[in-house]
């Protein structure tokens, strides 16, 4: 099993960070939006997510990005809001222009110009737990599947909302990669949509328990002493 980094310590919060994502039921987050969002890995179900939409999630979505608040992104999901939110016409022109106002921090190792206004490059896990530290609005984060793992093992986020259609995709990015650190999170909210999306929101933050003691008692049999030893010698 592979072992668990400390988390970073970190004085009471100033900051809340809230994570937003929209997921198949086999945990694929990549292009919900559309069919060239992004075909990394040749990826061909862009749009997914549109496929059934419905009005619950529009409510879920307008009280996340009420008021004011921050974006915490990764570069590609930078890069893709970047070429399309400060362009926005029509019903998208209101999350377009809130889009371009707030302040749009990105974790990313790489040197290429954040040219979106309001931008700002984080280069590691510890500059996101000094952006908590400061004054100033509530971080959403969008998208950017790579930056969860980090985040989670570091404790910087605060609540994290998963809106889970009734579909699977097979492939493709997914929001918990191998990197996701051993935890439990506490549920605190949930609903399902007309459609079958389920919603529901977690706190995440606590301490997996240990195996009880009341718990199946490991079997002894013959076979099971056969099986544990092909399990040793990797021919299980």
């Amino acid at each position: 099993m592979r072992k668990s980094k400390p988390r970073l310590l970190v004085k009471p919060p100033m900051r809340k960070l809230v994570g937003a994502a929209f997921v198949s039921l086999d945990g694929v987050m990549q292009a919900p939006g559309g069919p060239t969002e992004d075909p990394t890995g040749g990826f061909d179900q862009g749009g997914w997510m549109f496929k059934i939409w419905d009005e619950g999630i529009e409510e879920t979505l307008g009280t996340i990005f009420a008021g004011d608040y921050d974006l915490l992104l990764g570069r590609r999901t930078y890069d893709i809001f970047a070429a399309y939110w400060p362009y926005a016409e029509g019903d998208n022109k209101p999350m377009g222009e809130a889009f371009d106002r707030a302040n749009k921090y990105v974790l990313t190792r790489g040197s290429r110009a954040l040219e979106w206004q309001n931008s700002h490059r984080l280069g590691g896990i510890e500059e996101v737990a000094a952006l908590k530290q400061s004054e100033g609005k509530r971080i959403v984060i969008q998208g950017s599947s790579t930056i969860y793992p980090g985040l989670l093992e570091a404790g910087l986020i605060d609540e994290l909302t998963l809106m889970t259609f009734p579909v699977t995709l097979g492939r493709g990015k997914r929001l918990f990669g191998e990197e996701t650190p051993v935890d439990r999170l506490e549920m605190t909210s949930h609903r399902v949509t007309a459609k079958g999306t389920v919603i529901a929101t977690y706190k995440p933050g606590g301490t997996m328990p240990p195996y009880p003691a009341e718990g199946p008692i490991p079997g002894t049999s013959e076979r099971e002493v056969e099986r544990q030893a092909r399990i040793a010698e990797g021919s299980w």
